[in-house]
């Protein structure tokens, strides 16, 4: 499968500045702007101060993520070329929390809110009324990964001609809240793998990539990346707690479905909470997976926060970036890592030259949902490979 257009927005701004960004070790987070910081006890956040939608008809509306939705939906389609007018074009949007932030507006400040808004159909279909079906998957912070993999199943079965998969999210009271009950509010920023971290900030934003067969691109179409394979599983070890056999076993099944074996991949996007949890149990799984002499690993929540439901398409545009620029930008917020992650090839302080061509993409979410993700860079590589 050929990725053959993109778009992002985070607190940074699009994918080419958040990527400058991520390379030059700078972070986007700020002060809480949602919620009172003393009853939520978080009091930074990575928060798109952006509030203009180019969706005249929205400007109405209470803080929805369906704005930067539409936006990187739109931008996605016209970066790849592909017209849904003329062709059959499917949309696959994974999300964590979906518009609870506008009902929260909606319940407490009698914001108006149609029920409508709270499915992504009506956002998507504001900037490309033609496409054929949309798709919502909530599958926590894994949710991308997932529409990722059934993207690439509508593709198989001949569902559609193109598919755009995506994801977003905004921040919410309701996740600040428990994020302040399981941190602590002196955390002044996401430090992924770092020694003293003190868990994770909430980011928010949307992505978007359009995947279409590669043996039928256009003449002269060069596609930004192959997908070569999603692994996706569940293994509902626990409510918040990952574990690292089911983290193993998903990558395991990613590695099998993109036909490469470990030591091909040359770079890993980790997941990288800057939680207790989750840090050492990813560390544990990569250096199972891939032994003490594993590819370099980087994160990119440091810089953007984590962005729950669009996390694993993110990091996947980062990593196709990085293998492009052959530059792998350093885990922002990384000082001394931890000892779990010590064998890790952990980038952090500058950003560190890569021949990769292989990257892997990790995504965990509460309940034991995981997505991994194997992408290749298609410069010098041939088309139509496993998906």
């Amino acid at each position: 499968m050929a990725i053959t257009g993109s778009a992002m927005t985070t607190c940074l701004g699009d994918l080419d500045a958040t990527f400058r960004a991520l390379l030059e070790g700078r972070s986007g987070v700020g002060p809480l702007r949602c919620g009172d910081p003393e009853k939520l006890n978080v009091r930074n956040g990575y928060v798109i101060t952006d509030a203009e939608p180019d969706a005249p008809h929205l400007a109405d509306s209470p803080r929805l993520a369906a704005r930067w939705l539409a936006r990187t939906v739109a931008d996605a389609l016209a970066d790849a070329g592909v017209d849904p007018a003329r062709r059959r074009v499917a949309v696959v949007v994974g999300t964590g929390l979906r518009e609870l932030r506008a009902v929260e507006q909606w319940y407490a400040d009698g914001a108006e809110l149609r029920l409508a808004q709270l499915h992504f159909a009506e956002a998507v279909r504001s900037v490309a009324p033609e496409v054929t079906e949309v798709h919502t998957l909530a599958n926590a912070c894994a949710a991308s990964g997932y529409a990722l993999a059934l993207a690439a199943d509508l593709l198989e079965l001949g569902e559609a001609d193109a598919v755009v998969a995506a994801g977003c999210d905004t921040m919410t009271e309701s996740m600040l809240a428990m994020i302040g009950r399981v941190g602590t509010a002196t955390a002044d920023m996401v430090r992924p793998f770092d020694a003293d971290r003190d868990g994770v900030l909430l980011g928010e934003g949307a992505v978007a990539v359009v995947l279409e067969r590669a043996d039928e691109l256009r003449d002269g179409q060069r596609p930004l990346a192959l997908l070569r394979g999603v692994g996706v599983g569940c293994d509902a070890h626990h409510e918040t707690a990952p574990d690292p056999t089911g983290i193993v076993a998903t990558i395991r099944d990613a590695h099998d479905r993109a036909g490469v074996t470990p030591d091909e991949i040359g770079l890993v996007v980790a997941h990288g909470t800057s939680t207790a949890l989750n840090d050492p149990t990813e560390a544990a799984a990569l250096l199972e997976t891939f032994g003490a002499d594993g590819p370099v690993v980087t994160g990119i929540k440091g810089a953007v926060g984590h962005t729950s439901g669009g996390a694993a398409l993110m990091s996947l545009l980062i990593a196709v970036a990085a293998m492009d620029a052959g530059l792998v930008p350093p885990v922002v917020g990384l000082r001394m890592p931890i000892a779990e992650a010590a064998k890790l090839g952990l980038v952090y302080g500058e950003a560190v030259p890569t021949r990769a061509r292989l990257a892997q993409v990790n995504a965990f979410g509460f309940g034991g949902v995981n997505a991994v993700t194997i992408v290749e860079a298609c410069v010098g590589a041939p088309l139509g490979g496993p998906s």
